[in-house]
């Protein structure tokens, strides 16, 4: 699937990493800082993580084709370059939604029930945390990292900064 509706697949699958990968940072960190959070969202945590990682290797695979396709310039092998390394980020979110909601669901509804007292401990509590944070935080900063860098391999030389057929320039 390199072309749908005659246009390159990578430029119409990377909207969804653009926009599932923060979503999935948000969603586990509130999840992961507020247990209340991770019962209401429940199985949705994991499957949006899932989602978005999938969407990361038919993004990537889609641009090599893409790239193949594409006079060869410094900025497309940077951005290509900083796209190989989203997919441990997004393993990392999946992996960390993934414990957050089974934590979520071993863990008592209300204080002072049984069950799944180890990982309402505060220590685990905040190492998990910690450890969603740093990762929803990095796997953003690198989607917006590789966005900038395509958005510059694609418009540095295709338009002009004066409108044309227009004078005044409104």
């Amino acid at each position: 699937m390199n072309l749908i509706n005659g246009l390159p697949s990578h430029v119409l699958l990377v909207h969804v990493v653009v926009v599932l990968i923060p979503l999935t940072a948000l969603a586990l960190v509130a999840a992961a800082l507020w247990p209340r959070a991770a019962r209401r969202l429940g199985p949705l945590l994991p499957l949006l993580a899932l989602v978005a990682l999938v969407s990361v290797p038919l993004t990537t695979h889609a641009g090599e084709w893409l790239e193949r396709h594409v006079d060869d310039d410094a900025l497309v092998r940077r951005h290509t370059e900083l796209g190989d390394g989203l997919l441990p980020w997004a393993l990392g979110l999946f992996v960390l939604a993934a414990v957050v909601w089974w934590a979520g669901r071993r863990a008592p509804a209300e204080p002072g029930q049984g069950g799944g007292a180890r990982w309402n401990a505060l220590p685990v509590r905040i190492v998990v945390g910690v450890l969603s944070l740093a990762v929803a935080a990095g796997a953003v900063v690198d989607v917006y990292r590789i966005g900038d860098s395509g958005a510059k391999a694609a418009w540095h030389d295709a338009y002009s900064k004066t409108a044309k057929g227009s004078e005044g320039g409104s």
